[in-house]
């Protein structure tokens, strides 16, 4: 993989981060914590939909590897929504 392809896999990571963070009403963190959702957000995704026999739906290929954004968009916001959850308890 190129520094390009992995420049842009965190470029695409972190836009579905942060859509993630919208759709689950939450905006903290930078561009840092959006691209480690979005990876997180990609794993979620991915394995819920595998578990649900879901298609894998708008993968972008960067690189020679596959980034399912709408899952990622999915996983980040449930990842972001539960976390919102220990948060509001603990605070």
């Amino acid at each position: 993989m190129s520094v390009i392809s992995l420049l842009l896999l965190l470029l695409i990571a972190a836009i579905c981060g942060i859509l993630g963070q919208a759709v689950a009403g939450q905006g903290r963190g930078g561009i840092l914590v959006a691209i480690i959702l979005g990876f997180i957000g990609a794993l979620l995704g991915t394995w819920l939909a595998q578990a649900m026999g879901l298609p894998e739906l708008l993968p972008v290929n960067v690189g020679g590897q596959k980034f399912p954004v709408i899952w990622s968009i999915i996983g980040s916001a449930i990842f972001v929504s539960i976390l919102s959850l220990f948060q509001r308890r603990w605070v």
